[in-house]
């Protein structure tokens, strides 16, 4: 198995979704010889994307013109991100939602997946997935309630986009392990972490 662990929390260690990002890890290669690669995307300071930092693969890389040798690291970092992840068996993000949304450094790590020819194309039937037969599993923590029987559900903007985004590129069903209500108080913290981990202990191997 080749699995690629993403984690995106600005908390370090105190982040419950760098946590049950972890136990995912640990549960579904225990047993096997797995090839892990991780990126700690709140740590290496990922450009938004422009031209310059397009990934060479996708047709609007070319705007950019000429790099200088800062601007093709950026690329070949953008290069190595998306072959990382066309490579991988097994994706598993942890990913914290932020001011109703998934933080900024997963948008741009994302940003530079969606490449047509490589994640998707655009047929006669509209756009074709192409990163089909990978298994995604999301470990989301969310400070607040925000399922379908809540009030705020139409400001939940993490998981719906997340779903979306995977869709898109052939991956229609993504697992999410979900700790929410974080910060609603001590017991609603306890409450959901431990039903958190419990259902990673859940997830077939």
């Amino acid at each position: 198995m080749k699995l690629l662990h993403i984690d995106t929390s600005i908390l370090g260690a105190g982040s419950v979704s760098r946590e049950l990002s972890a136990l995912i890890v640990q549960r579904i290669t225990k047993g096997t010889e797995a090839e892990v690669t991780y990126r700690d995307l709140a740590s290496e300071d990922l450009p938004h994307l422009t031209p310059a930092t397009l990934p060479s693969a996708h047709p609007l890389s070319a705007v950019a013109g000429p790099l200088d040798a800062a601007a093709q690291a950026a690329r070949d970092v953008s290069d190595r991100m998306l072959e990382e992840f066309i490579a991988a068996d097994t994706v598993v993000v942890g990913a914290p939602m932020y001011n109703f949304t998934i933080p900024s450094q997963l948008k741009a790590w994302l940003d530079r997946l969606a490449v047509p020819g490589k994640t998707f194309r655009y047929g006669a039937n509209g756009p074709e997935g192409l990163a089909s037969g990978k298994r995604v599993i999301v470990a989301l923590a969310r400070g607040g309630f925000y399922g379908p029987e809540t009030a705020a559900v139409s400001a939940e903007h993490a998981e719906s986009y997340l779903r979306t985004i995977f869709a898109f590129m052939g991956i229609p069903d993504p697992e999410f392990v979900l700790a929410e209500g974080l910060a609603a108080g001590e017991h609603n913290k306890v409450q959901a972490l431990t039903s958190a981990r419990a259902a990673v202990q859940q997830l077939a191997a």
